[in-house]
């Protein structure tokens, strides 16, 4: 586990939780009382989505959110990962916060028990490709309908030709830094913030003040000849390829190059609960 992470207080508002978002480039962080430490419930980038317009974080926050001891087993904590569908997991010792788990950390535990276990037999997400001459906005519909953060490209023939992220686009928005940290109710007078970290909470700026797309294609932006692995691939190989490069999804193809799924860090971290 990651020890003493980045924390919100309760009560606290959601320009706080933005500025923390932004100041160290994450996408949710655990929220406890100011009165006692205790761990009160998790915010994330989503959820402050899904209420634009409430500033209060208490109204924001998910309350009742999985937690695990910092005693338990990995395959413990892989099973609440994934049956609850989580990016972060907090650990708790006697109702305090001591730390928390992303997939990420438990990439190295599969990658290390060289389970024997294609690719291709733990695919859990949907694989949601797109045309590589389909205009931005639809890649960022694509991505809000299917729930996706990644999507392979095809070209014309249907072969992978790239790969796209929502960060992708936002980071390829035409606008005036300041004014997004204006509208998001973010100073940089006492902070340096950085573009990368704003990135996390473009797409709230975007839902909020519906900003025009550049008028761009997929294939303008696209990463170009991804990595991938095969269907047939063991899943410690990826494990290895998916933490080296800091990748959370890899595009899956068969021996003639076709495209048949994308896995995602979750994917991985599942066959840690057999």
């Amino acid at each position: 586990m990651t020890e003493n992470p980045i924390v919100a207080e309760l009560p606290g508002s959601r320009t706080e939780v933005l500025k923390k978002l932004v100041k160290n480039n994450i996408t949710g962080m655990p929220v406890v009382k100011i009165a006692d430490g205790t761990l009160a419930g998790f915010v994330t980038r989503q959820d402050i989505f899904s209420k634009p317009e409430e500033e209060q974080l208490a109204l924001v926050m998910k309350r009742d959110y999985p937690t695990i001891g910092p005693n338990a087993s990995v395959k413990d904590a892989a099973r609440l990962m994934v049956d609850n569908n989580l990016s972060h997991l907090p650990v708790v010792e006697k109702n305090k916060l001591v730390g928390i788990l992303t997939p990420t950390d438990l990439l190295i535990v599969v990658e290390k028990a060289n389970v024997q276990i294609a690719v291709e037999e733990i695919v859990r997400s949907p694989c949601i490709p797109i045309y590589a001459g389909a205009p931005l906005a639809v890649a960022l519909a694509t991505f809000r309908s299917a729930k996706v953060y990644a999507l392979p490209v095809l070209d014309d023939e249907a072969k992978l030709v790239g790969i796209i992220t929502d960060r992708d686009i936002f980071n390829q928005t035409v606008v005036d830094r300041t004014v997004v940290m204006s509208d998001l109710g973010i100073s940089d007078e006492d902070d340096n913030w950085t573009w990368e970290g704003l990135r996390n909470v473009m797409k709230l700026w975007y839902e909020v003040s519906r900003v025009d797309l550049p008028k761009l294609c997929v294939k303008d932006i696209m990463i170009k000849t991804p990595m991938t692995v095969f269907r047939k691939t063991l899943v410690g190989d990826a494990a290895r390829t998916m933490r080296k490069n800091d990748f959370g999804q890899l595009p899956v193809r068969d021996s003639k190059d076709n495209l048949v799924a994308m896995i995602y860090d979750i994917d991985v971290v599942s066959t840690l609960t057999k």
